[in-house]
């Protein structure tokens, strides 16, 4: 039996739409940039287009989806893989930790990512 030591939600089910959900959020994104590269680019393009308030808070909302469906994803593979079978008593622990320090990098990628989208 796998102990939920961390997780997004308590609910396969918001799981579940939370990740389809922050996929249509990414894809979508992903659409627009492919948009906006297709056609002519330049540096002042560029610029202009990222520092636009729109796009910004879209970056926003894709960054923190895909934070969302990676936790959801790395959260999933701990509990499906570490467990007592092949851990013994420390698969609890072992698995804490695991998600504690998915949980940092995810933090770290998001201050890091948020300074560069809003350049503070």
């Amino acid at each position: 039996m796998v102990m939920q030591v961390l997780s997004l939600s308590r609910s396969g089910l918001t799981d579940f739409v939370i990740q389809r959900v922050s996929a249509v959020i990414i894809g979508a994104y992903s659409l627009c940039l492919l948009g906006f590269f297709l056609g002519d680019v330049s540096h002042q393009s560029l610029t202009i287009f990222f520092w636009s308030a729109p796009i910004q808070v879209f970056s926003t909302l894709a960054l923190l989806s895909m934070l969302a469906h990676a936790w959801i994803g790395m959260w999933t593979i701990g509990t499906d893989y570490l467990r007592p079978v092949q851990f013994g008593r420390s698969a609890t622990t072992i698995r804490f930790s695991y998600q504690i320090i998915c949980m940092l990098v995810l933090f770290i990628y998001f201050i890091w990512a948020l300074r560069l989208i809003w350049q503070f």
